[in-house]
């Protein structure tokens, strides 16, 4: 018996049923912690008065002024969210069944769901070797439909020049023009010096990190002598993934590309979601949320 095709409608009521609904249950419909500074919408800076909330110290000014300062917001404004979608070949690693551009496609669609449902607005913008096309801001739920479809449409690169996340970076600085709420949705495998241009987006912007990850890409099976493709750019290497010595200079190189990512993360004040293949992506959403919320107390 067939399996029937994907469509965006299908996408949309599945994960209705699987993840939404749970979301729902367990957050409480309080998305607060995950939306952190909008529906509470960043407005000005004030010194602190005895009666605040501690968990809006700005602590960066207050430490440059020497005199406790407060963050002050504007509750209940629309969201404006972009999603900055990185489409390159290296987002097509995985297995059948669990591809990194699935997992990109279901988290795009939870949240997008989620946003709109509530009367904010959602963009994207896409890129694969170049900027593809940017979806502008729109609310509702035909919006979620529309950016399902573009994803599906949306071709699977065999190879690609080397992905340069900066050219996605300097598109959203000079395409998003109201401060919005910015998830970044990539494996961050890409050329260096895009550093720099996420740091200025999330002064600009509230910017959220979702790296992309599957775990073959940390650990090699000893499967013996195979060739091993990059996804980029088809280069192909001949290896022994029996050699046990290879694969643990494979997996060390793993950890230090993961730390050195941590590090970009951390020096531009940009929370970050490892989102794996094999995850369940409510725990892996509640379990961000949760770590948001803590960090803001």
């Amino acid at each position: 018996m067939s399996t029937a095709p994907s469509t965006p409608e299908r996408i949309l009521q599945r994960l209705d049923w699987k993840v939404i609904r749970k979301l729902d249950g367990l957050l409480q419909g309080d998305y607060h912690s995950l939306f952190y500074g909008f529906g509470v919408d960043f407005a000005d800076l004030r010194e602190y008065r005895p009666e605040d909330d501690i968990r809006y110290m700005d602590w960066n000014v207050t430490a440059r002024m020497n005199t406790p300062y407060i963050r002050q917001y504007m509750e209940d404004r629309e969201i404006t969210a972009w999603f900055l979608l990185d489409l390159s070949p290296s987002v097509d690693f995985g297995t059948v069944q669990n591809l990194k551009r699935t997992m990109l496609i279901d988290f795009v669609t939870t949240l997008a769901r989620l946003l709109t449902r509530h009367g904010n607005r959602i963009g994207a913008i896409f890129y694969d070797s170049q900027i593809e096309r940017v979806i502008p801001a729109r609310g509702g739920r035909d919006q979620v439909l529309l950016l399902i479809h573009d994803l599906l449409q949306q071709p699977s690169l065999s190879h690609a020049p080397f992905t340069n996340l900066n050219l996605l970076f300097q598109t959203a600085l000079n395409s998003i023009k109201r401060r919005s709420l910015v998830f970044v949705i990539s494996d961050f495998i890409s050329e260096p010096g895009w550093e720099q241009s996420l740091n200025l987006l999330n002064k600009r912007h509230e910017v959220l990190a979702i790296r992309l990850w599957d775990p073959r890409e940390t650990q090699l099976p000893d499967a013996g002598p195979v060739i091993m493709e990059d996804a980029e750019t088809g280069e192909q290497l001949y290896v022994d993934t029996s050699d046990k010595k290879f694969r643990q200079r494979f997996q060390k190189a793993a950890e230090q590309r993961e730390a050195q990512l941590n590090q970009t993360f951390k020096r531009a004040g940009v929370d970050v979601l490892p989102l794996s293949t094999e995850d369940d992506l409510v725990k892996a959403i509640i379990g961000f949320a949760k770590v948001r919320q803590e960090r803001r107390k």
